[in-house]
């Protein structure tokens, strides 16, 4: 049986990211998104739906991430969904979480550095390629140039 396991996501973040590391040196980043949704209710009424996901960067991604971002900044985050259970040491109950492990990521928004647009090289190393992402190209609608040597017995 085939398994897929990603998710996209596009929002703002919750809070400024934390940064820690782990004793082997690799920075891990936490940080929460918040993803908006409009949809209209029963009665025709416009709705505003609010989806809390907590995201987990590692490495180089999670330090780019803690430097350059902070609440309230739009985000494309592109990653895998992790469940993790522990025991809660106070109670000791079970405890468990849904998280995304980030995978990828894509600022957003002017996102402007000194005062200029664009983005550097480093964005671009932990980005998503564009492409990836783009919507399909539409045909041209315009007619193509006729041919000069048809043959008229292609039955087409």
């Amino acid at each position: 049986m085939a398994n897929f396991n990603k998710v996209y996501l596009i929002g703002n973040l919750t809070r400024d990211p934390e940064l820690r590391v782990t004793p082997k040196g690799t920075a891990i980043c936490q940080f929460g998104l918040a993803v908006n949704r409009q949809f209209k209710d029963e009665s025709g009424a416009l709705r505003d739906d609010t989806t809390f996901v907590d995201i987990e960067a590692w490495g180089k991604q999670g330090e780019t991430i803690s430097k350059f971002c902070t609440k309230g900044k739009p985000l494309f985050v592109e990653g895998r969904l992790k469940f993790d259970q522990w025991e809660d040491k106070a109670s000791g109950q079970k405890r468990s979480k849904l998280k995304v492990v980030l995978e990828g990521f894509q600022f957003l928004g002017s996102g402007s550095r000194d005062g200029q647009s664009g983005s550097s090289s480093e964005f671009d190393q932990t980005a998503p390629s564009p492409e990836r992402f783009s919507p399909p190209s539409r045909p041209a609608t315009s007619k193509p140039a006729p041919a000069e040597n048809l043959d008229e017995d292609v039955p087409f």
